[in-house]
């Protein structure tokens, strides 16, 4: 699995300490993360927590990360924002059992973490927990047990609803804001990252197109 991390303006001063969280879970489960940032608050790329939802719109359509770590100071924002793309399922997770559930019930491909509201002392023992939990087990398979299929058979109806009420991602970079469009693909590693990844050469076109390139 590969893991994309991506941080917005307020909390950017936060990035290390939640790559390295993510990273010991992950490198223990034998995944890959990708670092997006913001790195810092004083990067060039400045991120809204709209544009962290443009951008896990992006990694997640083009196959260039499997799954999405993302919030902002409430995590609602950045919830709400990457919901709004399709084939991103996003879950606002407060804690270790928020995450267990997620994955189990819901099977999501992104998270939206409140990284200020309740952050505090051991925050980075809570992030850990959480990443813990949520890669604990492969997603979907279910809580409780004897509720493994009904659970299973509405995602795959919630899949097919977003198939409805969503357009194509390349549709969308097509009719977006230009410039915040550009602002989401901005940061300092995102054309390494992301055209080492994509596995979708309509995305690639898409986003080069986006660059200007």
């Amino acid at each position: 699995m590969r893991i994309a991390l991506i941080n917005e303006n307020s909390q950017a001063a936060k990035n290390g300490m939640i790559y390295d969280a993510l990273k010991k879970v992950a490198d223990a489960k034998g995944y890959e993360v990708d670092n997006y940032g913001m790195y810092s608050a004083e990067d060039a790329a400045s991120l809204t927590y709209v544009q962290c939802g443009i951008l896990a719109g992006i990694l997640l359509n083009s196959g260039a990360a499997d799954f999405v770590v993302t919030g902002c100071g409430t995590g609602e924002g950045a919830m709400l924002a990457c919901n709004s793309f399709p084939k991103v399922l996003c879950g606002h997770i407060e804690s270790p059992l928020d995450a267990y559930l997620f994955s189990q019930v819901n099977d999501g491909n992104c998270i939206a973490l409140p990284f200020a509201e309740n952050f505090g002392w051991g925050g980075e023992l809570q992030l850990r927990y959480i990443f813990e939990r949520l890669f604990e087990c492969e997603g979907g398979g279910g809580y409780p047990k004897e509720r493994v299929v009904p659970e299973q058979r509405n995602k795959k109806i919630l899949d097919a609803v977003k198939e409805v009420t969503h357009v194509d991602m390349v549709t969308i970079l097509k009719n977006l804001d230009p410039e915040l469009a550009k602002g989401a693909v901005a940061g300092e590693k995102f054309e390494e990252l992301f055209f080492a990844n994509c596995k979708c050469d309509k995305m690639a076109a898409a986003v080069k197109e986006l660059l200007g390139k």
